[in-house]
């Protein structure tokens, strides 16, 4: 009785990890084509692009706010203070939102500029913490090669703010087209042996 259980639960289980992996194959696809998609915009039409995504940021910042207001507003078991600071809370989200989308222009330059320090800082510790998992690394020349590139590209994004925006965000563009690629090709061999990218 117990060989009919198991050989009645293994189709299941197939079929399980089939639809599983199905999805995670789609997932993979169209992660690979956004990313794709977005990195061919942001290298044909940089400033276009870039400006695009601040009043989609300053949109989502005014709707955001908005609802934060609402439940400030209209809820009936938050406490007066909770209530305060929703209301407080979605007042400046609100008010940020529409000061980025009257001064476009300067937002996405300010916005540029965060991003490009931030990620500077993100990959000089991306670097570092490469360098830290040397000694488990299968190809060793490999991972400080990438440790390396990856401090110095860092550290340029950092102390070089006239040039980093402008990097970042063609950098930024040749990633997503290289992501989308990989992805999609991970998207037709995810699931089919030990093909990893």
């Amino acid at each position: 009785m117990s060989t009919e259980t198991t050989s009645a639960a293994e189709p299941r289980d197939a079929s399980f990890t089939d639809s599983a992996v199905s999805v995670l194959r789609t997932a993979l696809g169209l992660y690979g084509v956004l990313a794709l998609v977005i990195g061919i915009m942001i290298l044909v039409w940089p400033g276009k692009t870039a400006v695009v995504v601040t009043a989609i940021i300053a949109i989502y910042a005014i709707i955001g706010g908005a609802v934060y207001a609402g439940l400030g507003v209209f809820s009936k078991i938050e406490s007066g203070w909770s209530r305060v600071g929703h209301i407080a809370l979605g007042a400046l989200y609100v008010i940020a939102g529409v000061i980025a989308l009257l001064n476009l222009g300067a937002t996405t330059v300010w916005l540029a500029a965060f991003i490009g320090i931030l990620v500077g800082i993100m990959w000089i510790i991306e670097g570092i913490v490469s360098l830290s998992t040397l000694g488990g690394a299968k190809s060793k020349g490999w991972t400080v090669f990438f440790a390396i590139v990856s401090i110095i590209a860092g550290l340029v994004l950092l102390f070089s703010p006239l040039y980093a925006i402008a990097t970042l965000w063609w950098l930024i563009g040749i990633m997503l087209v290289v992501i989308g690629v990989m992805q999609i090709v991970r998207a037709f061999t995810f699931g089919k042996g030990d093909v990893v990218l």
